[in-house]
């Protein structure tokens, strides 16, 4: 495993596990994440009357189970099916999912840096892992750029690696507003004000989101901001679109923006 888990759960965490027998007084279950085993017993299997205990758990199933009690000397753990709810069922099978493509697009850097995943871990994964968790660094990395990792102490070729193996293997869902430009500055130099105001909001880094600008054909240029959600977006385009005609008016120009529908 990447990230350093504790040798047992704690009472009340939620875990994956996989069943593997069943029995009359309820089943036994491996816990994926910790390689523990733990007893379910027919008690915390449902809240409804079980004629047929094969109709809730069977050998195989990977389920999500809540842990009731840990005796560590004993090495008992007990569990429940019944008292897991819908939404934490879903959450934790999410953030299961999230950890295990975390350890592997972990391990495709250590093999892209050439360093051993131990070795990864110490140098990177760790400051990582407490920052933001191993899957949230990719995600951080693919939407703000190395520089949010290397911020943390994390060495520069493994932030670009983390950048790199992330955009390659994430999907990070972002939206998008767009609005249209209408700047132009009749100065000698007015050309290089214009390139030096959109410039000069592009080099301001913004936590989730970004600024592109295109020309659509001069005077008018396309302005395009994503970021999460709409609002955020909306945020970024109208500060980012406000400051760009600030500077060209201030350089002498004129400038005006409107928001697409």
């Amino acid at each position: 495993m990447v990230e350093r888990k504790p040798e047992w759960p704690e009472h009340g965490d939620l875990v994956i596990a996989t069943i593997e027998s069943v029995t009359d007084y309820g089943s036994y279950a491996k816990l994926d994440e910790f390689g523990k085993r733990g007893l379910l017993h027919v008690s915390e299997i449902s809240s409804s009357w079980i004629r047929n205990i094969r109709d809730f758990v069977r050998e195989g199933q990977k389920v999500v189970l809540k842990v009731l009690r840990v005796d560590s000397e004993k090495g008992h753990i007990d569990l429940s099916l019944r008292r897991v709810t819908k939404r934490e069922r879903i959450e934790k099978i999410m953030s299961w999912k999230k950890e295990r493509k975390g350890e592997t697009l972990f391990r495709e850097v250590a093999t892209k840096v050439n360093l051993t995943v131990d070795e990864l871990y110490q140098q990177a994964g760790e400051k990582i892992d407490e920052k933001f968790g191993i899957y949230e660094g990719f995600e951080k990395a693919v939407k703000e750029g190395p520089e949010t990792l290397t911020k943390i102490g994390v060495p520069e070729n493994i932030a670009v690696a983390f950048a790199e193996v992330g955009e390659d293997r994430i999907h990070v869902k972002m939206v998008k507003v767009k609005g249209i430009l209408e700047i132009k500055c009749m100065k000698p130099n007015g050309v290089k004000v214009i390139k030096e105001a959109f410039a000069a909001v592009q080099a301001k880094k913004i936590s989730d989101a970004s600024v592109k600008f295109y020309v659509i054909a001069a005077p008018k240029y396309s302005i395009e901001a994503r970021a999460e959600n709409y609002k955020k977006a909306e945020e970024v385009f109208q500060e980012a679109a406000q400051n760009v005609v600030s500077k060209i008016t201030k350089a002498g120009g004129q400038g005006t923006f409107r928001r697409e529908k």
